[in-house]
């Protein structure tokens, strides 16, 4: 269970990603998941050769570097090998990288030489605009969704990368647009640092100009930091001292405005991130169903049914992802456009994602395989899947929709709240009475609001208030 300052956390940072205003500082802590080494493993063969230990040395790892180039003739061929045998190109992102790629985060710094966070965001269907020369700056890539500067180098040009003393005292001329950029970014955006350990002179030299420019004034930052344990440790005072050590270096983040969440576990940061998107998907609804009939409910009722529910869901902020199903979205869709167009609610695609099925791919398992992926893609966006009616005709009979089935797996195989209206029959009224008998841990409420979704009405006209108050108690729950 994340405690209530993590919560409060995901609550605020949720606020950001719904502004645009979220950005992710990633540091080496992030691909260690992924297999990747952190900054400790990268250079233990280079500190033993110099007749020292990385483990201990972990407070100077830049000296590390740079007393390994001295004893070299200047020479840096070693530490580019080792780069390039740290970071090959074939390793697969964590799924911490995969659900930061789903989020709407428009900004990622990183200290990372590996490509992990542009590939998770290539996987989630982004276009990345990958930032580690000051060339790159002055260029846009197009369409793109997010940007990510990696402010100490990329691992297939070691030869630019950060890595030394020298480097690192030189950034600030060096890379000094780079310097601008991040300074203007943490003026603006609510930064959540991951696998950072603040140990890094540059950042730190920008974070000290921007305290002294902004005072008391600056934006409020997050950091994950996971809490010293007694098991890392060989005996009770190197865990005290460490404890110690730890609570100082959290103090002096307030300087910055940088408030601290602290994790027990590294799979404790893959729960918060968990929450975090879920705070975010809660209000993204995507809608499944189909119908060719309406059961005894005349079709102009459903119809006006549904484009009231399309103005509720609008005016209360949801955004609606459909697959434009049959006999059910015009009417939906009709009376969410009316809405936003209507109250100048903002951006048209804030509230209306609409996907209509490719239907004439010609190869019938082809066909099959693009819908499943198109659904999928959908399906990933929310954070709750409606289903309403679902039934379909197949040489002239009326059959229940196997697509509306299929929908539900994947909505509850990514993990969305799943909401049948079974009131509207046929597959909605099955995945109901499915459902109903697996409510334990509920509350209270949640049973009764479900179950009420499921009760016949006289008219479709009634549901609207139900669906509400359904999604109300969702959000109630966080």
């Amino acid at each position: 269970m994340l405690s209530p300052t993590v919560q409060q956390f995901v609550t605020e940072y949720v606020k950001e990603l719904d502004a645009g205003t979220a950005a992710v500082f990633a540091g080496a802590g992030l691909s260690v998941g992924a297999g990747f080494v952190d900054w400790t493993g990268l250079l233990e063969p280079i500190a033993r050769e110099l007749g020292l230990d990385s483990k201990i040395e972990q407070d100077h790892l830049v000296a590390l570097a740079q007393y390994h180039v001295n004893q070299n003739g200047d020479n840096r061929s070693e530490l580019h090998r080792r780069l390039l045998e740290e970071f090959p190109a074939c390793q697969t992102p964590s799924e911490n990288h995969h659900i930061l790629a789903r989020l709407p985060i428009p900004v990622y710094w990183t200290t990372n030489y590996d490509r992990l966070i542009e590939r998770a965001l290539e996987g989630a269907g982004k276009i990345p605009d990958v930032k580690y020369t000051k060339p790159q700056l002055a260029n846009t890539k197009p369409r793109r969704d997010s940007v990510v500067y990696k402010m100490h180098g990329d691992v297939e040009h070691p030869d630019q990368a950060v890595l030394t003393k020298d480097d690192y005292e030189r950034y600030a001329t060096d890379h000094a647009p780079f310097v601008t950029a991040l300074s203007g970014d943490l003026v603006s955006r609510t930064f959540l640092f991951l696998g950072f350990s603040f140990k890094d002179p540059n950042l730190d030299y920008v974070l000290s100009r921007i305290r002294i420019h902004m005072e008391r004034n600056g934006r409020r930052h997050y950091c994950v930091l996971r809490q010293v344990q007694p098991r890392d440790f060989g005996s009770v005072d190197e865990f005290n001292y460490a404890k110690i050590k730890q609570g100082l270096a959290i103090e002096d983040l307030k300087r910055f405005n940088i408030k601290t969440l602290l994790v027990d576990d590294y799979a404790d940061i893959t729960e918060l991130l968990r929450a975090i998107q879920a705070g975010y998907r809660k209000r993204i609804i995507f809608v499944s169903g189909s119908a060719e009939v309406f059961g005894d409910w005349e079709k102009q009722d459903v119809e006006e049914f549904l484009v009231d529910l399309g103005r509720i869901l609008v005016d209360r902020d949801y955004q609606i992802v459909s697959g434009f199903g049959w006999g059910i979205s015009n009417a939906l869709l009709s009376g969410a456009t009316e809405k936003i167009y209507n109250e100048r609610k903002g951006h048209f695609d804030d509230f209306l994602i609409v996907r209509p099925f490719p239907r004439y791919v010609a190869d019938p398992s082809n066909r099959k395989e693009i819908w499943t992926r198109y659904r999928q893609d959908m399906i990933q966006r929310a954070g709750v899947a409606l289903f309403l009616f679902g039934n379909k005709q197949v040489n002239g009979e009326i059959v229940l929709a196997d697509g509306v089935v299929q929908e539900f797996e994947l909505a509850q195989q990514y993990g969305l709240e799943l909401v049948p209206v079974g009131a509207t029959g046929f597959v909605a009224e099955e995945l109901g009475k499915k459902m109903f008998g697996n409510l334990d841990g509920r509350s209270r409420e949640y049973v009764e609001a479900f179950k009420r979704l499921q009760e016949p009405v006289e008219r479709p006209q009634e549901l609207s208030s139900r669906i509400i108050e359904f999604l109300d108690q969702l959000n109630a729950r966080g």
